[in-house]
């Protein structure tokens, strides 16, 4: 696939738009073009920036595409807006994973997302939501911010603070069902739940614990002590785990992943984590492989 064919199809075909002058002009393709997804989440050209074996791929902190709008400054681990590597395309339905940081007072004007799940985890000071649902909210470190788009949303995001940056993980899932009714929530979670062990922070099921999307995909945070070992079970036969290192380092799988590496595994019902450095916080993604 060609580059201004991945601008049109590859990236706006999930349901994304680009709708500033930073990120271009309003482009829409529909989700039904999406062909089905590689069962390993990258495809085509090689990069020797990945690492992959059998049933993982490693993504280095430093493989990630950047880019530095002045006001923003974005690491993405998946191809997304300008940044473009056809190997890094997806992991199963997880297709994308931002590692943002927004200076004082800056922020996402309004613009446009449809069928497609969207989640927002702050990582430092506080971030501002409005959509055209009506909602408002202000959203900091410890909560988590969902929208399932599906017939389509408008929404901002803003940096509230006028004297400190904010920095914050958005991650799209592709759902298994379209065009929902959109809707928002967003939570604050109990950290001390996730203290040498992993929080549930998101599942299909509006009554578990943490927010629910459209999909049959768990997210989990953990902050551990040094030297301490974790086991982790895949929620559901098929799926995979997409591995993020917030901060500190890990061994996981013979992989040793240090702060915003990132490690995918598939083929595997359980795998366990070694923590190798004090106060590691690991955010695991666990996904279905492919789009029913």
């Amino acid at each position: 696939m060609g580059r201004r064919n991945f601008l049109k199809k590859g990236l706006l075909g999930t349901g994304m738009f680009a709708a500033t002058a930073a990120l271009g002009n309003i482009l829409k393709n529909e989700i039904e073009e999406l062909e089905p997804l590689a069962v390993l989440g990258f495809n085509s050209i090689p990069n020797t920036a990945s690492k992959s074996k059998d049933n993982s791929v490693f993504h280095p902190a430093s493989s990630r595409g950047l880019v530095n709008h002045g006001w923003l400054i974005s690491h993405h681990t998946f191809s997304f807006a300008n940044y473009f590597n056809p190997e890094r395309m997806h992991f199963g339905v997880l297709r994308v994973l931002n590692d943002d940081q927004v200076a004082a007072g800056k922020g996402f004007g309004i613009h446009p997302h449809d069928n497609m799940e969207i989640i927002s985890i702050p990582l430092q000071g506080d971030l501002k939501h409005e959509d055209s649902m009506g909602n408002t909210s202000i959203i900091k470190e410890g909560d988590i911010q969902v929208m399932s788009a599906g017939t389509g949303i408008m929404h901002s995001e803003y940096n509230k603070n006028q004297d400190r940056e904010v920095q914050f993980l958005q991650i799209w899932v592709y759902p298994n069902k379209r065009n929902v009714s959109p809707r928002y929530d967003s939570i604050t979670l109990d950290k001390t739940k996730r203290k040498n062990r992993f929080q549930q922070i998101l599942s299909p099921n509006p009554e578990d614990e943490g927010v629910w999307i459209h999909q049959e995909a768990w997210f989990h945070l953990g902050q551990f002590d040094d030297q301490m070992q974790v086991n982790y079970t895949i929620r559901k036969p098929g799926n995979g785990v997409y591995i993020f290192l917030i901060k500190g380092s890990a061994r996981i799988e013979d992989q040793i992943i240090e702060a915003r590496d990132g490690l995918g595994i598939w083929d595997i019902t359980d795998l366990t984590m070694e923590v190798t450095s004090p106060e590691t916080e690991i955010l695991v993604l666990d996904v279905p492989m492919t789009l029913a």
